[in-house]
Parts: structure tokens; sequence; C-alpha cells
């Protein structure tokens, strides 16, 4: 993990790539968890029979569970000390690459590519690249863009 004294040492960062997370395994159970806490109960997801048979050969994840899964891989990645707080500004970009399946893993990596100072806080924009193991391409790839309060 890179650990950052302050925004100001972030800020040299820019255009590096900040390191990777562990490989984090993905179940059936954090897949149901999330089609009840979407709604989105495509069959694709949540009906391991029907999607052994389906397109895939297996549930895959929802793309935006992968999304989700950013903030717990990221902890793995870098850190800013003296911050009061860190807000989910939201993403200018997201595509979907590939699909994870029901017992892939997956990292992320991260790269620092913008900081702007802004009057709430500093805006950073990390571009955050969700492997799988094994994948040959990405499951996900995304603009990410936080708010860093001091």
């Amino acid at each position: 993990m890179r650990i950052f004294n302050g925004i100001t040492e972030f800020e040299k960062a820019i255009g590096t790539h900040l390191g990777v997370s562990d490989w984090f395994p993905v179940t059936q159970k954090q897949i149901d968890l999330f089609a009840d806490a979407t709604g989105d109960h495509q069959w694709i997801h949540v009906d391991p029979d029907a999607a052994a048979a389906g397109p895939f050969g297996a549930p895959i994840a929802h793309g935006f569970l992968t999304l989700s899964l950013l903030p717990v891989l990221a902890e793995q990645i870098w850190r800013v000390d003296g911050l009061k707080m860190v807000v989910n500004y939201g993403c200018n970009k997201v595509r979907f690459p590939s699909v994870v399946k029901v017992g892939d893993k997956v990292r992320a990596g991260a790269e620092l590519t913008a900081v702007t100072p802004t009057p709430a806080g500093t805006q950073i924009t990390i571009t955050a690249t969700v492997e799988i193991d094994g994948g040959a391409k990405p499951a996900c790839v995304a603009e990410w863009v936080l708010l860093l309060v001091e």
C-alpha cells in the first residue's frame, strides 16, 4: 500500500500507477445479496442452473457489483493521511469489457490521473482497472472521481 502524507504529497503522484489490491473472490452469495439490494434478479446472476446452460456457462456478477468493489479494493492500494473524509463523487466513464463469473477472483489496479482543487475539497480522478485472475480482458475500467476533504 502506498501511503501519502497529505494531498500535496499525493498530488505529486499524478500519472503514476499506485499499485494493485489483493485478489478478491466473487461468490454466489455476494451476487444474490447484490441482486436483493438492487432488485436485479435476472437469471444470469441468480439462477445457477439456468446460468450454467446460458451464454456464459455460469452465473455472472452484475457489472455494478464489480464496480461497487472499488472501495474495498482501493483501500488496499493507497491512502492519504490527514483527511477528514473521502466522498465518492461518481464516475466519468465506466466500461465492463469482460464478465465476472461466480468463483472468479478479481483485483484492482489504480492510476492517479487528475487532482483538481475545488471549494469543497480536492477532486481526484483514479483510473481503476478491475482484472480477473487468468482473464484476457479486464472486468471493469472506470474513471473514478473522489472528493478529498482536509
